[in-house]
């Protein structure tokens, strides 16, 4: 009866196969109304007057809500710092001002969609421009306009390491290896743009099915700024078309709400509906944060680390979102999964008037590892020693202690992962050490124009919220049957955006339970049916819920035991506490459970064109226990495609607060014609000791060191370091003529 460690289909897979679940965007309700958002069209800029009579005197529309019109306009997950709609007669301090092109001004609701877009275009709107910052370290320096003129200063927020001595173990070093490195925006690019229906119910509750990744978290923020009691508030959602982080944050939930609560406040009682097309998505929704990172690292001449210095800049983009969780591992990873006993690390998030940036799979752990990995490498070639033995040297352990001075929890497995990748790879461990398969330098036949390299690197990432986020799970559990238990239903918020994490809870609770798959219901994502879940991020879910659904099923089989039927019981697990980093020294206690991670990739470099193709990617995941190895591969594969687009293809480009690629023709994914040739997928299973069934997270791990061992790779072909990506044609071939290292 045992379903952990068993690849069993995906309890949705049939419904999605056969297009009969239904997503936000395919829900329709009888005589429901349309929404439209009026945007800024302006990146910076004081709002001075607003006249909306032509768009409401025009047939079919219901209404037109402006700033005005929002109770407490407001909202954001850590700092409540964006106004719900920009303009006039709000309570907010400088809700007046927009920041970025997609802030949302005006609502039009009407009877159609292309009346509620013709009424949009009937506002008038007088703006008094400001200054446009769009730089980072800009925006940071002495006299520059405050984007947000009450925060008082374009930085949001700073955090600092100081272990050791870093400044004196550099000097006194063997070999330093300086880097100055710059990571790109990313669009997330689901397949569902934002889009959701909203509705007051007969018991007057303001409902609104959306996508989303945390229902109680979206139903805080609705409830917050409508002025509401949170059980005022139902968020429902329905089956999701991807999010990868890019659902964390608001976009249509609260516009919904604050539709349809009017309207009935109106006496119209409509539901309301919206769709955002692929350009608003773009435009409208936050993006992965361009980080500015400049290393410098020192090793002694048999390939000891000693010292790490780091400076580290992010584009917050216009608010701020989760902008200081993500700096907070950037912060961390920076330095790589390696002990160095001396480490100095300044890092700042920076307003500007760029898009909001904020969560993306990987989250600042991508850009970090970007910086760590290749000083790492850049350190192993300078040294001449062999990029996997010089990591050996240098790895973290049991026991090790972090940047920020305390140990990693116990379960630490990433020597025995780098190992396991670099077997795979071909690297051979001899008397020597560690030591690269050969050959990748070889032209490929008939074609001296193709150049072949290898390339490795390695990470970490956590599990769960990090550095004293509260974190907590909820799981309910209800047995029902006569004698015998003949079915268990789960009751979880938890969302599911594609990864299968629906599955895996019906397989955690039909273990923890004692019975087969199919006698278990899951009824889940519902505010009004489950207790608070926490997000479906940070590679927590299965983490997390696993633990939950185990202390429930415990309490309801105890329960049933003493003849209580059905037996129903609750949960709330509480994993191990972390603590925020140190305001001078950064010392903290991060993470309570990490996932360990290696990556080699062969690349194939044209010097003629400048076309980088991705031959081979070998991926090692320590995943502690493969609750699903079918959906664990998934992940793997779905991971290494996302983040070979962040590699060599997708090149985000504003200027000045303006989107230039707007659409999927401009701003570029890969298509089948585009991702690595071959993945091997390596499932480790490392058990965590405090995982469900050891389980760890995993869905973000593959992304972190995949941009470096690519950069790793193109070197090893071409001889040439490239520290800024996406690893485009142009790029490739600007740097080989610029300094002619081409071998």
């Amino acid at each position: 009866m045992t379903t952990i460690g068993q690849s069993v289909p995906r309890i949705d897979a049939v419904g999605k196969v056969k297009g009969e679940t239904l997503y936000p965007g395919d829900i329709n309700l009888d005589n429901q109304a349309y929404l439209k958002i009026l945007f800024s069209g302006r990146p910076h800029a004081i709002i001075r007057g607003m006249n909306v009579e032509k768009a409401r005197s025009l047939p079919g529309v219901l209404a037109v809500l402006t700033a005005e019109d929002v109770p407490v306009n407001e909202y954001g997950l850590i700092v409540k710092d964006q106004p719900v709609l920009c303009g006039l007669n709000s309570p907010k301090p400088y809700a007046d001002r927009v920041r970025f092109a997609a802030d949302n001004i005006a609502l039009v609701v009407a009877d159609s969609e292309e009346i509620a877009v013709e009424a949009c275009s009937l506002i008038e709107v007088e703006y008094e421009d400001l200054p446009v910052i769009t730089d980072p370290r800009i925006a940071m320096q002495k006299g520059q306009p405050f984007i947000h003129p009450d925060h008082g200063s374009n930085v949001f927020v700073n955090y600092r390491i100081r272990k050791g001595d870093a400044k004196a173990a550099l000097s006194s070093a063997d070999v330093v290896v300086e880097g100055y490195y710059e990571t790109p925006v990313q669009e997330h690019a689901y397949l569902q743009p934002e889009a959701g229906i909203s509705f007051v119910d007969e018991n007057g509750v303001v409902t609104v099915v959306v996508g989303g990744q945390w229902t109680h978290e979206d139903r805080e923020q609705v409830a917050h700024a409508l002025g509401l009691p949170e059980e005022d508030v139902r968020i429902i959602y329905p089956a999701i078309g991807g999010a990868f982080g890019g659902r964390e944050d608001m976009s249509v939930q609260i516009v919904l709400a604050l539709a349809a609560w009017k309207l009935h406040q109106r006496g119209i009682n409509r539901p309301v509906k919206t769709i955002w097309s692929r350009e608003e998505s773009i435009i409208g929704h936050h993006k992965r944060h361009p980080y500015y990172l400049h290393a410098i690292w020192g090793a002694t001449r048999d390939g000891k680390v000693v010292a790490a210095e780091v400076e580290v800049i992010s584009d917050c983009g216009a608010y701020a979102y989760t902008s200081s969780k993500v700096l907070g591992n950037a912060t961390l990873m920076c330095t790589g999964p390696y002990e160095i006993p001396n480490v100095n690390v300044d890092a700042c998030t920076v307003y500007t008037n760029n898009i909001p940036n904020g969560a993306f799979r990987g989250f600042g752990g991508p850009q970090g590892a970007f910086a760590a990995e290749s000083q790492m490498n850049k350190l192993a070639q300078a040294l001449g020693i062999d990029p996997v033995e010089i990591r050996m040297r240098n790895l973290l352990d049991e026991g090790s202690l972090l940047s920020v001075g305390t140990p990693l929890p116990k379960g630490v497995s990433v020597k025995k992962v780098t190992a396991a990748c670099a077997e795979a790879a071909g690297w051979v461990k001899g008397k020597d050490g560690w030591t690269r398969p050969q050959g990748y330098l070889e032209d490929v036949p008939g074609s001296p124009h193709l150049k072949r390299g290898i390339g490795f690197a390695c990470s970490f990432k956590n599990v769960g919220f990090s550095f004293g986020a509260p974190e907590n799970c909820w799981a309910i559990v209800e047995l029902e049957g006569n004698g015998e238990i003949e079915s268990a239903r789960l009751y979880h918020a938890g969302a599911e955006v594609g990864q299968g994490s629906h599955t895996v809870f019906a397989q955690m609770t039909a273990e923890a339970v004692g019975l087969p798959l199919e006698k278990v219901q899951v009824i889940a994502a519902d505010t009004a049916t489950s207790l608070n879940s926490g997000s479906v991020s940070a590679s927590r879910m299965t983490f997390m819920a696993g633990n939950a659904i185990r202390g429930a099923a415990e309490r309801a089989l105890e329960k049933w035991e003493n003849e209580e039927r059905p037996a129903r019981a609750e949960f709330q697990y509480r994993p191990p506490r972390t603590t925020p980093l140190d305001p001078e020294t950064g010392k903290s206690e991060p993470n309570f459970s990490y996932g360990y991670v290696a990556e080699t990739i062969e690349v194939e470099v044209d010097v003629e064109t400048g076309q980088v193709r991705l031959v081979k990617v070998i991926c090692a995941d320590d995943v502690g226990k493969a609750v699903n190895p079918l959906l664990v591969r998934g992940q793997i594969e779905g991971a290494v495609v996302q983040a070979a687009g962040y590699a060599v293809l997708e090149n985000f480009i504003q200027h000045e607060g303006q989107v230039q690629t707007k659409t999927l023709s401009t701003y570029l994914i890969p298509t089948i014609l585009d991702i690595p040739d071959q993945v091997e997928s390596l499932i480790l299973e490392y058990p965590d000791p405090i995982g469900p069934w050891g389980a760890r997270g995993m869905g973000e791990m593959p992304y972190l060191p995949f941009v470096p061992a690519v950069a790793a790779g193109i070197q090893h072909a071409t001889g040439k370091w490239f520290d800024q990506f996406p690893y485009t044609p142009e790029r490739i071939l600007m740097g080989l003529e610029e300094t002619g290292e081409l071998k």
